[in-house]
């Protein structure tokens, strides 16, 4: 990892309560934060800007420790640490949100204690406000990678278009990209995105994959084949914490194959609940897990 730029993330750290047709866990580590955090220390160095609650108990801590993840920017405040509940139907065509408790979150204001040397600076999908708010308080940035939601997308869909003409790699999954173009193909999208600034454009499919687009180029990659899905909770974060982990390494000359990375450390989130199957991933084995993926 010493050639490598280190990663500073901010985003959501939560506990989940999560159902599908494979079982259920309740109160698990899960939130943004923590499964991009993970998934990029695979590559390199992450730092973290978060918020927790005082029911965030050392074993939590400890997974963090484990992975080498700096967390001198998470605050510790008084509340309850950001709840989540969510139910999956038969097939994992839809979520149902069963709760949702902001706790400490609601509140947040991210506060960055040290002078990060030149990080990759990745924008979980929170306010864009908070998002903009970071973009100010990091000097330098080696560069800036965003991901936005439905919900951001719905109330502030203008300031969601004002962020992607201030990032260098801007992801998001086929229906927010369709909801903030206002049309479904998704080539045209790719390329519209691309004409506001970023380098690199990236839309997540689920289970068809992804599209990627960067310079003169659109291209499809397909998802890792005959994986059991358990929980698709985090897989987004966990791609985007594959995607811009191979890129901390590597730089921006190869986009696709940080797109297979992502998208081969998604396949073992989506394996197992929560972060599991993430505990134990090794880069030899995502390695192996790449081999399974077509550019189409």
């Amino acid at each position: 990892m010493n050639d490598s730029k280190d990663i500073l993330a901010v985003g959501s750290i939560a506990f989940d309560t999560i159902e599908t047709p494979k079982g259920r866990r309740e109160k698990i580590l899960g939130g943004s934060s923590t499964y991009f955090s993970v998934s990029s220390s695979l590559y390199t160095n992450v730092s973290l800007i978060g918020i927790v609650g005082k029911d965030f108990k050392r074993e939590n801590w400890d997974i963090f420790k484990k992975y080498n993840i700096n967390v001198d920017s998470v605050e510790k405040s008084d509340g309850l640490t950001f709840s989540w509940g969510g139910k999956y139907n038969h097939d994992f065509s839809k979520r149902d949100t069963l709760f949702t408790e902001l706790g400490v979150f609601e509140k947040f204001k991210p506060n960055i204690v040290n002078s990060y040397n030149q990080p990759i600076l990745y924008l979980g999908n929170i306010q864009p406000d908070l998002q903009f708010d970071v973009i100010s308080k990091v000097k330098k940035p080696h560069l800036i990678a965003a991901d936005s939601m439905n919900l951001w997308i719905d109330l502030f869909p203008e300031k969601v278009k004002e962020l992607i003409k201030k990032v260098d790699i801007f992801l998001l999954n086929d229906e927010e990209a369709i909801q903030l173009s206002g049309h479904n193909n998704l080539n045209k999208i790719v390329s519209e995105f691309l004409s506001y600034g970023p380098k690199i454009v990236i839309i997540k499919m689920g289970s068809k994959g992804s599209v990627i687009g960067f310079e003169n180029e659109i291209i499809r990659v397909s998802c890792v084949p005959n994986v059991e899905v358990v929980d698709p909770t985090g897989a987004g974060d966990s791609f985007a914490g594959g995607v811009l982990g191979y890129i901390a390494q590597h730089g921006l000359k190869n986009p696709v194959k940080a797109v297979m990375h992502g998208t081969a450390v998604a396949s073992f989130t989506v394996s197992a609940f929560g972060l599991e199957n993430l505990y134990n991933t090794q880069l030899n084995i995502v390695d192996e897990k790449i081999k399974e993926i077509k550019i189409l």
